[in-house]
């Protein structure tokens, strides 16, 4: 613990009815091999016993935990929430249904002090990996320490979920999250690819978070998110049609804007950040919302 008393990381959790998972996350902070850490529980509005399951955990006083209550607005505004109170030099989320590694604070605190620059990098990625050790998608590749995230999958090949950690200071600048009456979700790499329009981040082959993808979770219900929530997740494709460097990521984010537009009269073609882009989408824009209504029809 540095010399402030105040720690390096804070390790924070958004959790809305998961007394049920949180022990696993609980359990692997408390196997920790470096305790330069804190972590952040923001309850988003749970009516199980949440508040009471971590009460005890303070009791207990193993690891330092702050506990925040906040209405049900779902998990960007747990993210936004979180933020207000985070002040540490870096910070990471583990979702409610995964854990940390063991070695997971260790590797970023050194990884950090040996190679971070906080003129150039905003932080760091690591892998996620699942229960048998297996990495969730792909690695990255050997020689590269440093990508931004619009770069992972068209110019390095990396594809699926992996684990950010980002400067306290220059994520904060980002936040909060958009918010749109009526819906409960925008995605939360929204800040990501804004960020690296100035930073790197590091990029690292070390596992920092266990992952298990939940029934109930955003991830495996991705489709009816998406129809669920069109303006937060048209307030996502409207940034990465106007920062990515790559013209086909453009019209893709282009197809994803127009698909929004259909499930909601408050998204508007004239709002997008390159209007030609979209114009020329419409077509793809169309038959993608039919394909997102027939898959949540499944």
């Amino acid at each position: 613990m540095p010399k402030n008393n105040k720690p390096t990381l804070t390790v924070f959790t958004t959790t809305y009815n998961r007394a049920y998972t949180l022990p696993k996350g609980y359990e692997a902070l408390k196997r920790q091999t470096c305790k330069d850490f804190k972590w952040v529980v923001v309850d988003d509005g749970s009516t199980d016993n949440t508040r009471d399951l971590v009460q005890g955990w303070i009791n207990e006083g193993i690891v330092p935990i702050e506990y925040y209550y906040k209405e049900n607005g779902g998990m960007h505004s747990g993210h936004s929430e979180a933020y207000r109170h985070i002040d540490t030099e870096l910070n990471v989320c583990i979702d409610s249904d995964d854990y940390m590694t063991d070695n997971a604070v260790e590797l970023i605190i050194s990884n950090w002090r040996k190679y971070g620059d906080n003129e150039k990098y905003a932080g760091m990625i690591g892998l996620d990996i699942y229960k048998d050790g297996s990495v969730v998608g792909t690695k990255f590749p050997e020689g590269i320490t440093a990508v931004k995230s619009f770069d992972l999958q068209r110019k390095y090949g990396v594809v699926c979920d992996k684990k950010y950690v980002f400067r306290t200071e220059i994520i904060k600048q980002y936040m909060p999250y958009p918010e749109f009456e009526g819906e409960r979700f925008t995605p939360l790499n929204y800040p990501y690819d804004q960020i690296c329009l100035k930073y790197d981040l590091l990029c690292f082959n070390q596992a920092f978070c266990v992952v298990e993808y939940m029934d109930d979770g955003s991830t495996l219900n991705i489709f009816k998110q998406y129809q669920r929530n069109p303006q937060g997740f048209a307030a996502e494709r409207n940034v990465k049609m106007k920062i990515y460097p790559d013209i086909r990521d453009r019209f893709k984010n282009a197809i994803h804007y127009v698909s929004c537009a259909m499930f909601s009269p408050k998204v508007k073609l004239s709002d997008a950040t390159n209007k030609p882009l979209v114009i020329a989408a419409i077509p793809f824009g169309i038959l993608l919302n039919l394909y997102i209504r027939y898959r949540n029809k499944q």
